[in-house]
């Protein structure tokens, strides 16, 4: 069996397997099949000491239901909750939207490596992001926005299949009018002809903002047939592969690397990922 070249235990328990009781205290509809929920864990000191890297995840557990893993989404500096979005396309998904304001589910984490926080001091960003995949993003974009001096100039793509897809609405209409930061969106099609902005994939966007790799970080994260189209685009702008980051959230189980679900090649996508430089994954096979 494969081991961790890279071990990082991000767990803030002795236990890693240990549940922290949450409470429900929002849901918000995103999508059709998609809500953002808002918890605040029951013992006060334990959501007073909770913290997390954005690109990190949480294993949310509904009792009866079963347990998985949702990458938290909610700003890195906010104390007195966190958020998890959730789209509902199995039986445990399905489940959650039917917890009630009040509701306790079982939380065990932050687990993970995220996104390189510490090397993007003073970079300038550039954010691909599709569908569901700008999850993990959304709290370094939170976090860029909130302190602002430290980072440098701020880029995102997003891109999702149709206009009724798009997640964090109110979120996207802040981050359009942004003076300091630059903001494009695109959908695969309009069904509706409501749309009034680019159509195409998100790698058509690369057309459309002038993207530069000096001293310049790319953070990807969408749907895995996304990435070998992004990667083709960033290897012709000439990024390194030290500053190509990838998420590759998928298959992940125990959180913890005992599991073995989440192997790709000899790394544990739980605790050695789910965030890669391409430099670390470019040999690997089906890593993207």
């Amino acid at each position: 069996m494969p081991t961790s070249s890279s071990p990082r235990s991000a767990a803030k328990t002795v236990n890693p397997y240990a549940y922290g009781m949450a409470r429900l205290i929002r849901a918000e509809p995103q999508t059709a099949d998609t809500m953002l929920y808002t918890f605040q864990f029951v013992d006060a000191a334990q959501q007073k000491a909770f913290s997390f890297e954005p690109g990190q995840f949480m294993l949310l557990s509904v009792f009866g239901a079963g347990e998985a893993p949702f990458g938290v989404c909610s700003s890195p500096n906010k104390t007195d909750s966190f958020q998890l979005c959730i789209r509902s396309v199995g039986r445990l998904t399905r489940t959650i939207p039917n917890l009630a304001i009040g509701d306790i589910v079982g939380i065990r984490g932050p687990y993970g490596h995220g996104w390189p926080m510490k090397e993007l001091k003073g970079k300038n960003i550039l954010i691909v992001s599709g569908g569901i995949g700008l999850v993990p993003l959304r709290p370094l974009i939170l976090e860029v926005l909130e302190n602002r001096a430290k980072y440098g100039k701020l880029q995102i793509l997003y891109g999702s299949r149709c206009p009724e897809e798009l997640l964090y609405k109110e979120d996207l209409s802040v981050w359009e009018h942004l003076k300091d930061a630059e903001y494009a969106c695109t959908v695969d099609r309009d069904d509706t002809k409501c749309w009034s902005g680019n159509i195409g994939v998100v790698t058509t966007l690369f057309g459309k903002v002038k993207v530069t790799p000096e001293n310049t970080c790319a953070l990807v994260c969408g749907p895995p047939v996304m990435y070998r189209f992004v990667l083709k685009e960033l290897q012709k702008l000439g990024f390194p592969d030290d500053r190509m980051y990838f998420s590759l959230e998928r298959r992940m189980k125990c959180g913890v690397g005992h599991c073995s679900h989440c192997i790709v090649g000899t790394k544990f996508v739980c605790q050695d990922g789910p965030v890669f430089t391409y430099a670390e994954i470019k040999t690997i096979p089906g890593a993207l």
